[in-house]
């Protein structure tokens, strides 16, 4: 027998952690070997952390999340809007190059470094996602750079 199966204990009310046929795994298909797209914005903090900006596999996207960073280490826009704005341009540009656009994004996660900023973010947020809305979430957070406001992060499914 595999798979998952629970058990119980003597007294027949507590049910026993499951049992795993470890053989035969959780899936009777292998995904070991899925291929992975991965996409990067150049971003020298990507190879020194050891992370991708996106990563496709199958018709799933994911894009980390993404900061305002500026070209050169140029200091971002000071507003939460603006800065949201260059934050969904490269999630944009990153989406593209994986096969998928803002359309197909079905979840999200605003990183605010103050609450008062969603509803700047949240304006930008939803002229770029008004047509797919997302799930998402807001959540307040400190930032690793003092000069960021805001960080973005998506998930796609591509048709």
């Amino acid at each position: 027998m595999g798979g998952l199966h629970a058990t119980r204990y003597g007294d027949g009310d507590v049910l026993a952690s499951p049992r795993l046929d470890l053989p035969k795994g959780l899936h009777d298909t292998d995904t070991t070997r899925v291929t992975r797209i991965r996409i990067s914005s150049g971003s020298a903090f990507e190879e020194r952390v050891g992370y991708s900006r996106a990563v496709r596999v199958g018709n799933q996207v994911w894009v980390a999340g993404t900061a305002p960073i500026m070209p050169g280490d140029a200091d971002p826009p000071t507003g939460a809007y603006d800065q949201a704005k260059v934050c969904l341009g490269i999630i944009e540009r990153a989406l593209a190059e994986a096969g998928a656009s803002l359309d197909d994004v079905v979840r999200t996660r605003i990183y605010v470094s103050d609450a008062a900023l969603i509803d700047e973010v949240g304006r930008a947020h939803g002229e770029a996602f008004g047509k797919a809305r997302p799930a998402t979430t807001g959540i307040v957070v400190t930032l690793l750079d003092p000069r960021w406001l805001l960080e973005i992060e998506v998930e796609a499914i591509v048709d």
